[in-house]
């Protein structure tokens, strides 16, 4: 593998503008496949074998007017007048003519008559609508509401499904990594380098992305997710690269040859660190959610794809840049390396190498601590209640509960099988349902056309995120409920389910990420005792990660901090998917340590010195690159959308403790200590396991026989 990635980097470094060519008629056919064929996101958020999931199924085959959509239109008179029935009226009238909407509920008032609330059925699922299609319709209907001086706010599951992305995040994590970029490698040719091929990738990635979306389901929230991790780690493979290249350049190789060996051995780390987050994005599907996948399906092609940008245009822009990537005092007066003294990352290695025990123990206490807030996290899907208080579905919530209370934010549906159960019970199970003091109020019961199904609309008396509510639910489906005959539904009760299900196949994807991670490490460095100590070690990282956003969010001063109202639990989409992500991004730092570690033992059999010189090599690239993804993940974490800003947060904290904690105290200590049993393999395995050479050594990869000449652009 180390030959073949170094011919590839010697050949994109001898032809440059072929390859810089390549990319942008890739780009542009990309772009423009996408611009004719792709689709527009949406998600699918149905879960076989869930009883709302069977509550739903009834209410589609019986009352299909109740199985599609849903949506409220709000609307309040802020000097605390009646709201006008005509405005209502009017209002009603244009939404009756939105593609997809079924019969518009008669207004219900609140006591005082200043806010009243439209609820709108639609035939047609949520994920039938194009981007903000709903939404919009709805913002055009409720215009004469708007002129009339009165305001009016969206909510219920259509808008809330629609999020806006403004591109804020993405731009911030951009200039902060554009700055950490120039201090660490010192000019801003070679800082810009890493940076135009990281978005050359992640553009390519998100045409692909939008390719996909075509032919099946991306949650809206997919392409966001797979362009922080993208662009991290595009930035951290292509400064790696860089990174190899100048070093290179001060031993005196050509252009070609700095590329040719840059390739030929970080090249490799990449493959390696990138082929690892890809395979753990291959857990995301056995959560068992279809928009689970979505979020593997997006962040797969874009992983991918700037991979294959950092292999190829790196070499090439390397190549163009030539001696303007090493700083103006080292092309006027080259150091030759024996003559400057030892860094700062070489000191801090042997202060490691001589106190390993003692700098193991402590970097473990302090992991422990930060994770130990874990043991408390508590999961609930996002909702409007988390959002941003500018949200328009955020003001809907808050004026909902204020007028009618919290629970009506999320009312629970009862959707009841007449084939199954008699009709006579109907009473006797509204009683039983009043009575409960968790419920503020039961609606009388609704049958459909056929008379052989009913639909009870139950109102809590806590909100959504409340833990009275899932216990609420509990009983409902374990006391106040028939055995069969009755299910309860809606998006409540949905998320209830997704959020058990979650939890439940927590336990399964987690063996799976680190049991391929394991065999693709053993197979790669051929020493299972390093796969598996680098497998501890990340779950100590996504441990730490963990206590750390469940102690920020569910706080009021973390939530507050980060522009929340107040502690909201972590989002059930997030454990599962800041698994997969953060054990492949955890490998990359780990593989980037062990290759050149590796080089060293098989170049010295040093044990301990490898361990030294390993750390003293990459040290600086690591801390670089982590401060690089650390700064594009903190720019996601002021996204809007609940998900994303928790992604960002707890990925940012797990890298900036993976990078300082783990590879830079925890790992080289624990390898010191274990000295040759590092690379100790059996002989049963030694003849089973492939021979995969991912270090670079012998002979050269291109011989640098003179310095090429620039490659003109061609005409």
């Amino acid at each position: 593998m180390s030959s073949l990635l170094g011919r590839l980097g010697g050949a994109a470094a001898a032809r440059p503008w072929h390859t810089v060519l390549g990319w942008v008629l890739l780009l542009a056919a990309l772009f423009g496949l996408a611009t004719a064929f792709g689709g527009s996101p949406r998600d699918d958020y149905r879960v076989p074998g869930t009883r709302s999931t069977a509550g739903l199924d009834l209410l589609r085959e019986r009352f299909p007017e109740m199985s599609g959509a849903s949506a409220r239109v709000v609307v309040h008179d802020r000097t605390g007048q009646r709201v006008p029935e005509s405005v209502l009226a009017e209002v009603s009238s244009r939404i009756g003519g939105v593609r997809g909407a079924g019969p518009v509920a008669p207004p219900v008032f609140s006591a005082g008559g200043d806010t009243a609330l439209l609820a709108v059925n639609y035939l047609i699922p949520v994920t039938a609508f194009e981007g903000s299609e709903g939404l919009d319709a709805l913002r055009e209907a409720a215009r004469p509401a708007q002129d009339a001086g009165l305001e009016v706010e969206f909510g219920g599951q259509l808008p809330e499904n629609f999020a806006a992305p403004d591109g804020t995040a993405e731009i911030i994590g951009i200039v902060a990594a554009l700055i950490v970029l120039v201090l660490s490698l010192g000019t801003l040719v070679s800082a810009g380098l890493p940076l135009v091929v990281a978005l050359a990738g992640l553009g390519a990635g998100t045409a692909l992305t939008t390719l996909l979306a075509a032919v099946t389901d991306i949650s809206p929230t997919a392409p966001t997710v797979a362009s922080m991790v993208g662009l991290g780690v595009g930035i951290d493979y292509a400064l790696l690269l860089v990174s190899r290249h100048v070093e290179g350049l001060r031993k005196g190789l050509t252009r070609q040859a700095a590329a040719a060996e840059a390739t030929a051995t970080a090249g490799s780390s990449v493959v390696v660190a990138g082929s690892t987050v890809l395979v753990s994005l291959f857990g995301l599907k056995l959560a068992g959610l279809p928009t689970y996948s979505s979020f593997g399906y997006a962040t797969f092609v874009v992983v991918g794809a700037v991979m294959l940008a950092s292999l190829t245009l790196v070499p090439a822009l390397c190549s163009l840049a030539g001696p303007r990537l090493l700083r103006r005092a080292e092309r006027r007066d080259p150091v030759p390396a024996e003559s400057a003294g030892p860094t700062r990352t070489e000191r801090w290695a042997r202060l490691i190498g001589r106190r390993p025990a003692a700098a193991a123990l402590a970097s473990l206490v302090v992991l422990l601590a930060l994770a130990a807030p874990m043991l408390g996290m508590r999961t609930w899907p996002q909702d409007a209640g988390s959002q941003a208080e500018g949200n328009t579905t955020r003001k809907a919530y808050d004026l909902v509960a204020e007028a009618y209370g919290p629970g009506a934010n999320g009312p629970l549906l009862v959707a009841v099988d007449l084939r199954r159960l008699p009709a006579a019970e109907l009473p006797s199970i509204t009683q039983r349902l009043t009575a409960d003091p968790g419920i503020a109020a039961v609606a009388p019961p609704l049958l459909n056309k056929a008379g052989d199904a009913a639909v009870l609309s139950v109102q809590p008396a806590t909100g959504p995120q409340d833990e009275r509510t899932a216990r609420l639910l509990d009983r409902m489906r374990g006391e106040l409920l028939p055995p069969a005959g009755a299910e309860v539904t809606g998006v409540v009760a949905s998320f209830a389910d997704i959020s058990e299900r979650l939890s439940d196949r927590l336990w399964v994807v987690v063996p799976f990420v680190v049991a391929l991670s394991l065999i693709l490490l053993t197979v790669l460095f051929r020493a299972p005792v390093i796969a598996v100590k680098a497998a501890v070690m990340n779950l100590l990282s996504v441990a730490a990660a963990y206590g750390v956003m469940t102690a920020v969010f569910q706080s009021d001063a973390g939530a507050k901090a980060l522009g929340l109202p107040h502690s909201v639990p972590v989002s059930s989409w997030v454990p599962i998917l800041m698994f997969t992500v953060l054990f492949g991004l955890s490998m990359d730092y780990e593989v980037f340590l062990l290759a050149r570690v590796r080089e060293e033992w098989l170049a010295t059999g040093d044990a301990r010195g490898s361990v030294v010189r390993g750390l003293s090599a990459t040290g600086r690239v690591i801390s670089s690159a982590a401060a690089i993804m650390v700064a594009v993940f903190t720019g996601f974490a002021i996204d809007p959308d609940i998900t994303v800003k928790m992604m960002g947060v707890g990925m940012a904290v797990a890298v900036l403790i993976d990078a300082t904690l783990v590879r830079l105290v925890l790992v080289p200590a624990t390898m010191t200590l274990l000295g040759r049993l590092n690379w100790w393999l059996p002989a049963w395995l030694d003849r089973l396991l492939p021979e995969l050479r991912i270090e670079h050594g012998g002979d050269p990869v291109v011989p640098p026989a003179r310095e090429p000449e620039p490659e003109r652009v061609p005409a």
